[in-house]
């Protein structure tokens, strides 16, 4: 299950007369041909023979390898952003294919919103927005590739009943190897969340509260403690929309 907040990389884009990609950002290791934003415009200008450059400078406040969906999301708006910047006319089919060749979750961040992920997560069922709600996201500083939290799901183990919204079922492999996982949801319940889980492939952690003054007390706590947190808002499918446009 995939769902939008409010959270957000920045991306600028401007076309140059030199026939080159140059990504440009806030954190210099992801200035680099291994950025899935450089791959996709790169893609882009090779099937569509695109004779002008670009720059990209990415502005980074997701954390890296967080299980936040930062370096799918950003794929996704530049995939959005070359159509407008190259004046070329793919439709979103072609968005869709291009998205699945890169990654699981590129192509949820295409329509954003609430949807079901199938097959690799690239399948993408619409579903009906959520009433908006807060969340307190908490990382405790690991950063786990997809690749890693796959590894370690045991798949003999027989699947549980899943609930709609808050199951994930690359949290039990990930927090046996990572005990603070298990201790951070220990911890939002404790401290009145009403439900909790793993995002992603880990490592950070949602807390939907009900109680305004206990989420702020949650995230004080979590402060204190050094981790990353923030309080973030879902948006729905026509919001989401917007926001990307404004971004990209």
């Amino acid at each position: 299950m995939f769902c939008t907040v409010d959270l957000h990389d920045s991306l600028k884009y401007a076309l140059t007369k030199k026939p080159q990609i140059k990504i440009l950002s806030n954190i210099p290791e992801l200035a680099s041909d291994e950025n899935l934003v450089y791959k996709i415009a790169d893609r882009i200008r090779t099937d569509f023979q695109v004779e002008s450059g670009v720059e990209i400078y990415l502005d980074k406040k997701i954390p890296i390898a967080a299980g936040l969906g930062g370096g799918s999301s950003n794929a996704a708006v530049t995939l959005i952003a070359l159509r407008e910047l190259f004046q070329l006319d793919y439709d979103i089919t072609y968005m869709h294919a291009v998205a699945a060749e890169y990654g699981s979750d590129i192509n949820f961040f295409l329509q954003g919103g609430l949807a079901k992920g199938s097959s690799r997560g690239e399948k993408i069922t619409l579903l009906p927005d959520l009433e908006p709600m807060e969340l307190l996201l908490v990382n405790p500083g690991l950063a786990i590739s997809s690749g890693e939290a796959y590894s370690l799901i045991d798949l003999r183990e027989k699947p549980q009943s899943k609930q709609a919204l808050w199951f994930n079922s690359l949290e039990k492999g990930v927090a046996a190897k990572y005990p603070v996982i298990g201790t951070l949801i220990k911890d939002l319940y404790l401290l009145g969340a009403e439900h909790t889980m793993m995002s992603g492939s880990g490592s950070t952690c949602i807390g939907c509260f009900q109680d305004g003054d206990k989420l702020q007390h949650a995230r004080l706590h979590f402060e204190q403690k050094h981790y990353w947190c923030e309080i973030v808002r879902t948006i729905g499918r026509r919001q989401y929309q917007k926001c990307i446009r404004s971004l990209s």
